[in-house]
């Protein structure tokens, strides 16, 4: 930690000799949470501050920042390509959790000093630590933890950990968030019970996932109240005993379908609570803050996200919320999509192909949502069109990771190998491929798949 926070101390004193900075970061809630990071960061600095949303940083991107003639504070990206970037951008520096492409001194990433960024740093939090030491800057800890969450960092251990978990003290210390011990079930804040149940996939519980009258005869069974003077209750409206109940059953039904001990203990853990956030809001809960980001981002409307996480709390978020609505209503088509399509099992991965029925930027997260049916022994291949060839997303479990899968590293020479390039962390992974190549991508990726298996 001491050599990190040397590093950030170092790359501070870089920025505040410039006076105009082009922050550029991704698309996804940790981009845009760490955008948001360094855009205000930058901004209390007293500097000249522009930012700019990328889907990839590919060589042409590359070019185009180039093009600006300004000094470029890359945010969640940029390690994994950062032997171009030298190519074509003199003054930069980069805050960011993907594996390195090499090791250079402009550099805030996890993985130099010896973590590992798909879990103990996020880039929210990456740049979270160089923008404390940049101002008085411990306010922006609360979207550095959404940004967290929202890349699935707290996922393996039902907690945030490692260098997250300092982040996250520092929060709680200042009276930021609460961590609190919880249901890990999305939409705790802003569901009624019943539909919180019923969109649940993962874990999957038969007669329940899916089913609304299910969820309803769930509830009814245990006597556990679903309305209160005509309003649905949502789980932060129901006592402690009640919420012990539902827990305890829902343990019992997944004990009983031989669900994998250590996922069932991981349906409890850590939620965070946002304490300058309104209660019941989707603002509230990093969980849902972070899916409410993802539904701007992955329609193009990043800046709106950028803007809620800047604190506008009226038409930004208006249009964020709706937004959210939409996307939905979009995984909830494209999981029942997957469910009919079917999905291939090859010997060490599986597959399938979504075409333009699914959109290419949320893919990723149907591919996750998708192990509610999906064979959990094996990395789940989502290939899915769009302008520049196919967008293959990839999703592991925890399990199939400490067997020695690492999807980042498999996705980058498959990709390469078709002409491709993809990268990622050891659970998640994407890539971009050309038109036709998918069955020579994964006859690729399976060997090599199956050779980390062996390892």
């Amino acid at each position: 930690m001491e050599k990190l926070e040397r590093k950030a101390y170092q790359l501070a004193e870089i920025l505040k000799r410039e006076d105009e900075v082009l922050v550029v970061t991704h698309i996804d809630a940790d981009g845009i949470t760490s955008g948001a990071i360094a855009y205000r960061a930058l901004e209390r600095a007293g500097k000249d501050v522009d930012i700019r949303f990328v889907k990839s940083l590919d060589s042409a991107e590359i070019e185009k920042i180039a093009n600006d003639n300004k000094f470029v504070w890359f945010t969640d990206l940029g390690s994994g390509q950062i032997m171009d970037i030298q190519k074509k951008i003199s003054d930069f520096i980069v805050s960011d959790h993907h594996v390195p492409e090499i090791i250079s001194d402009n550099q805030l990433n996890p993985h130099i000093f010896g973590y590992d960024g798909s879990y103990e740093l996020s880039g929210s939090t990456t740049t979270y630590l160089l923008a404390r030491v940049l101002g008085l800057n411990h306010d922006l800890v609360s979207i550095a933890i959404v940004g967290a969450v929202g890349d699935l960092q707290d996922s393996n251990y039902g907690r945030l950990v490692g260098l997250n978990r300092e982040v996250l003290r520092e929060g709680v210390a200042n009276r930021f968030i609460n961590a609190k011990k919880d249901l890990r079930f999305f939409g705790k804040q802003t569901r009624p019970v019943f539909k919180m149940l019923e969109y649940t996939f993962d874990p999957y519980m038969p007669g329940i996932s899916g089913s609304e009258r299910g969820s309803l005869e769930f509830l009814d069974s245990l006597g556990v109240r679903v309305k209160k003077d005509d309003a649905w209750l949502r789980w932060v409206d129901l006592g402690e005993a009640e919420k012990t109940k539902i827990t305890s059953e829902i343990v019992k039904i997944l004990v009983a379908r031989n669900y994998p001990y250590g996922l069932i203990m991981k349906i409890v853990g850590e939620s965070y609570i946002l304490l300058d956030e309104e209660e019941g809001t989707e603002l509230r809960d990093a969980m849902e803050f972070s899916t409410l980001l993802n539904a701007t981002a992955r329609y193009g409307e990043e800046k709106v996200g950028l803007a809620v996480c800047l604190g506008d709390r009226e038409n930004g978020y208006r249009k964020a919320k709706s937004l959210l609505q939409n996307h939905r209503r979009n995984l909830s088509d494209g999981l029942r999509l997957v469910d009919e399509i079917g999905i291939v099992e090859l010997e060490n991965v599986q597959y399938f192909h979504a075409g333009r029925k699914i959109l290419d930027t949320i893919i990723g997260i149907v591919a996750g949502m998708s192990y509610s049916f999906a064979n959990r022994n094996k990395p789940v291949i989502a290939f899915a069109e769009n302008e520049e060839g196919v967008k293959v997303s990839a999703r592991a479990t925890k399990n199939l990771v400490e067997r020695g899968v690492h999807l980042a590293q498999a996705i980058k020479i498959a990709a390469e190998k078709v002409g491709g390039a993809g990268g990622g962390h050891s659970i998640a992974a994407g890539a971009t491929i050309p038109r036709g190549s998918e069955d020579e991508f994964l006859k690729i990726l399976d060997r090599i798949v199956g050779e980390q298996l062996l390892s």
